[in-house]
């Protein structure tokens, strides 16, 4: 990826302060993040699953769903993931392929036997099939109306959305509590947006 990796490069060269305010945004998320109590969170995550993704109005026969596996500390994606697989979506969840790398999915669903990754992360095992996925669920640390997203730093999602993007139309949506909606997150040229954040109030359709 060296037209990746030069892109990154140039935009830190140039825009050292928003690498900055990243930085002290991810802290102070972070900070908040850890005193949530384990009931609010669990509220929130059965909140959002009882959403469901009906506000996309797309036909679950068709639309392949990649979750993510979430940390103990993240918003949990387990519930709402429950739910899809109910309803018939075909889900799938990311593994990783390498530093620098943009992620592949692979076919999942509550139950299987999972591989653990880099950080302690679940991954599907690697006898299930690769699948592209046509909505992808994203954890986040931060985001803004405009569906700018505060991730980790790894660029892991923004990499697999820029790739995605470039061959098919994807809908991409943040989960997310409300709190963590922020006026504006500091971004860069390589960064991608969100098209969705779902929330415990109601989804949230990011745009300008």
């Amino acid at each position: 990826m060296p037209g990746s990796i030069w892109l990154y490069a140039s935009c830190v060269s140039q825009r050292p302060d928003i690498l900055l305010e990243k930085r002290a945004l991810r802290s102070r998320i972070k900070t908040w993040r850890a005193s949530l109590a384990a009931d609010a969170m669990a509220r929130a995550a059965d909140a959002v699953a009882e959403q469901g993704l009906s506000f996309l109005e797309v036909g679950q026969k068709r639309a392949v769903v990649s979750g993510f596996s979430s940390l103990p500390e993240e918003f949990r994606a387990w519930p709402l993931l429950r739910r899809l697989n109910q309803e018939g979506y075909p889900l799938a969840m990311p593994v990783m392929r390498g530093k620098s790398q943009p992620l592949l999915f692979r076919a999942w669903a509550p139950g299987d036997a999972m591989n653990k990754a880099v950080w302690g992360i679940a991954e599907p095992k690697a006898d299930k099939a690769e699948l592209e996925p046509d909505i992808v669920l994203a954890p986040l640390l931060a985001f803004d109306a405009l569906g700018w997203r505060l991730g980790y730093g790894g660029g892991y999602y923004d990499r697999t959305l820029r790739a995605l993007r470039a061959h098919k139309p994807i809908v991409a949506v943040g989960l997310a509590y409300d709190e963590q909606q922020v006026d504006a997150v500091p971004h860069l040229d390589y960064d991608e947006r969100l098209d969705w954040v779902l929330r415990p109030s109601g989804p949230l359709r990011c745009g300008d």
